[in-house]
């Protein structure tokens, strides 16, 4: 199932126009790891031990100088190339808790990351169009559908308090992950890889790239208290 590239994507166009392509896409993925999926732990690895330290000492700018060293010998992609476009080498379906900035999170820079964000990291139908243009359009390589803890929508999707009508439509798929006897953090857990797996349940271009060895889906776990991602 093709979808309709924007104009000059991809396009062999005359030799200088190839040409004038080739340097951009070069300067867009001067970042691009070898190993998408290890560079996520990586920058992990440092959020992590800098979100650690950060616990309950000094002033909130002494904790923020702290948290900036995640940043120490990072790449960055020249912002007159990402003013003409963007390779993300990664997408990250996560929720829209202020608390989960998949940027921090994995230490990317600007262009490095596709993000899309709503309370509970549902695989809702714009999320999953959204996935698919960073797939078949710009390239993507992996997907990762993130959870976290203390999660408000699963919760949420697990209680019986009446809800608004849009919240009701918001934790219906939450509500289909459930597994009876869960807890909060299974169901959160469990939220995540059900996520995943309606990526290629629903969507033919996700489908067909995992099929064709162009696309990694994984579900994540991010725990607040500790600033670690653990893959599902």
């Amino acid at each position: 199932m093709p979808l309709v590239r924007p104009k000059g994507a991809n396009a062999a166009g005359t030799k200088a126009a190839g040409a004038n392509e080739n340097s951009l896409v070069e300067s867009l993925q001067v970042c691009t790891p070898k190993d998408a999926l290890t560079r996520l732990r990586e920058g992990n690895a440092r959020f992590a031990k800098a979100w650690t330290a950060a616990r309950g000492g000094g002033s909130p700018e002494q904790r923020m100088q702290g948290l900036n060293t995640i940043w120490d010998n990072n790449c960055q992609i020249d912002p007159v190339a990402l003013a003409q476009g963007q390779r993300p080498f990664a997408a990250i379906l996560s929720c829209a808790d202020a608390r989960v900035d998949p940027s921090w999170l994995f230490a990317c820079g600007s262009g490095e990351l596709f993000q899309v964000r709503s309370a509970g990291n549902t695989a809702f139908d714009e999320a999953i169009a959204s996935l698919e243009y960073a797939v078949a359009v710009l390239g993507t390589p992996l997907v990762v559908t993130l959870g976290h803890s203390a999660c408000g929508a699963v919760e949420a999707a697990m209680a019986s308090t009446p809800l608004t009508p849009l919240l009701e439509g918001l934790v219906k798929p939450i509500r289909a992950s459930l597994k009876s006897g869960d807890n909060l953090t299974q169901a959160i857990e469990g939220n995540a890889r059900y996520a995943a797996a309606q990526l290629t349940a629903r969507s033919a271009v996700l489908k067909q790239a995992v099929s064709a060895e162009k696309l990694t889906i994984r579900s994540a776990y991010f725990d607040i208290g500790s600033g670690l991602v653990t893959l599902l």
